[in-house]
């Protein structure tokens, strides 16, 4: 198993800093927030695209993702959609990541319209990414927060450059059992996001282990030669504690969990 944690948690940090933490406690890569509110997004320059791509380097640890916001089953045209996509593909091109991250964002759309906005536009984005190298993962979040819901899009997609990216947060909101989730994803899985919180009612981000999410369970059935990242929603909970100082535990925990995977085995 390797392991990743997002830089929404650490809001603002140039990539030198989140890389730097990533090889001091030990992890093996980043998923990078691609926003313009962060040092690194798809409006930055090539020379500070090179610049973070020697520092993920240098630190010994790589990029996993470049996390998007491009909304593949919302409302409205296709062009502005596909350009964000594709310039969310070059940004993962230049920091050599394999992956990209969109959300579904069909809120307010009946199912079947939502449905197929998404399927256009990846059938669409899809071919281009594979070219790149580069794979699209459909995260489980708000319009198609399931597994189920995600599967289904991209069972219609039908291209393997269209994938998913599980966030166990997510399914478990929807009443997912984690191995639910993980069968009903099946070959569409790219990786795995994890988190912990207090409850449902309650979001703020915890330490890995301190709240309630099932993620022995998810662990258990994630690809065991594939990556765990966790997202510590940071960013939207100020108030939470501070990432870095929460970063050796996390690691230390998913190694336990793991490790009670392979011995039930």
């Amino acid at each position: 198993m390797k392991y990743a944690f997002s830089t929404l948690g650490l809001p603002g940090t140039p990539l030198v800093r989140s890389a730097a933490l990533a090889a001091e406690h030990r992890y093996d890569g980043l998923e990078v927030r691609a926003h313009p509110e962060e040092p690194l997004h798809t409006g930055s320059p090539r020379g500070d695209r090179a610049a973070g791509l020697r520092a993920v380097t240098a630190a010994g640890v790589r990029v996993l993702g470049v996390a998007g916001y491009a909304r593949v089953a919302a409302a409205g045209e296709d062009e502005p959609v596909l350009a964000e996509i594709g310039a969310l593909v070059q940004l993962a091109v230049d920091l050599e990541a394999p992956y990209v991250r969109v959300f579904p964002g069909g809120e307010g759309l009946p199912t079947d319209r939502a449905d197929a906005n998404a399927v256009r536009r990846l059938r669409e984005a899809a071919p281009f990414a594979d070219r790149h190298g580069v794979r699209i993962l459909l995260e489980t979040h708000d319009s198609h927060r399931s597994s189920e819901a995600t599967a289904r899009v991209l069972h219609e997609v039908g291209h393997p450059a269209a994938g998913a990216l599980w966030d166990v947060l997510h399914t478990w909101l929807d009443g997912e059992p984690a191995p639910q989730s993980r069968r009903q994803l099946g070959e569409h899985l790219g990786y795995v996001q994890v988190k912990d919180v207090a409850s449902a009612q309650d979001l703020t981000p915890l330490g890995l282990g301190a709240g309630v999410l099932p993620l022995a369970e998810a662990v258990a059935v994630a690809p065991p030669e594939g990556w765990l990242c966790w997202e510590y929603e940071r960013r939207w909970y100020p108030d939470a504690a501070d990432l870095a100082d929460r970063l050796g535990q996390g690691r230390q925990y998913l190694e336990h969990l793991v490790a009670q995977g392979d011995r039930a085995e």
